[in-house]
C-alpha cells in the first residue's frame, strides 16, 4: 500500500554532502520508486528563530515560513527523521525546529484536566542517527538517552508511534562496505515505507 512519507533531514549544514543527506536521498529514491508519495523538509535551508520563552511557545503559531513544514507533517502517515548526534543529542537547529513546529494546538492540546491529547496520532516514524562513537556504546553505555527522549518525550507524546530506529556508528572511520550497507538498508526501508 502506498504511503505518504515526509522525510525531515535534520543535519544543520546547509551545504549538504553529509551521510545524513545520502541516507535521506537513498530512502526517498527507493520510496518513490516503490510508489510511495514523498515530501522532504531540509531543516538547514529554513530560516526561523529559536524559541526563548514559554509565552512564545504557547502562542500556538509557528513562524509563517514553517507552515509548509507543518502541512507536510500533517499530510504524512509516516515520518523519517535523519540527523547526526552532536554532543550526545540532537543538533540545536534540529531541536529548535521541532520546538517550533510541534507546538500546542498543532501537535498536542491539553484538556480541562491538563491531560495532553495527542493530535498527531495515526503516524509512524523512523529515526536515523549518525554518530562518531560506536552504535553499541551509544545504546549500552549512554543508554540512547537523546534518542529515547526524542521517541518518548516528543514523538510519542504527540501521538507518533510506532517509532523505529537505525543507528550508524563510527561514521568517520566506516569502510565503503559499511557505507554501502547503510545506504542499502535505507533503500529497503524506503521501498517498504517503514
Amino acid at each position: 500500500m502506498a504511503r505518504h512519507i515526509t522525510i525531515i533531514q535534520g543535519h544543520p549544514d546547509a551545504e549538504g554532502g553529509h551521510l545524513c543527506h545520502t541516507l535521506a536521498d537513498s530512502y526517498a529514491d527507493a520510496a518513490v520508486a516503490a510508489g510511495h508519495e514523498v515530501r522532504r523538509i531540509d531543516v538547514a535551508l529554513i530560516e526561523f528563530p529559536i524559541l526563548r520563552s514559554q509565552a512564545d511557545y504557547q502562542s500556538q503559531h509557528a513562524p509563517p515560513n514553517l507552515g509548509e513544514a507543518q502541512e507536510d507533517i500533517l499530510w504524512a502517515d509516516h515520518l523519517v527523521l535523519v540527523f547526526p548526534l552532536w554532543l550526545g543529542s540532537l543538533p540545536a537547529l534540529f531541536k529548535a525546529f521541532l520546538e517550533q513546529v510541534l507546538r500546542p494546538g498543532f501537535a498536542f492540546a491539553y484538556d480541562r484536566n491538563n491531560i495532553p491529547k495527542r493530535l498527531l496520532h495515526g503516524r509512524s516514524a523512523r529515526v536515523v542517527v549518525t554518530m562518531g562513537m560506536p552504535a553499541w556504546a551509544y545504546r549500552w553505555y549512554f543508554r540512547s538517552h537523546a534518542l529515547r527522549a526524542l521517541e518518548h518525550n516528543i514523538l510519542r507524546f504527540v501521538g507518533i508511534k510506532p517509532v523505529r530506529t537505525m543507528l550508524c556508528g563510527l561514521v568517520e572511520s566506516a569502510s565503503d562496505r559499511t557505507f554501502r550497507g547503510w545506504i542499502k538498508d535505507m533503500a529497503k526501508h524506503g521501498t517498504r515505507g517503514d
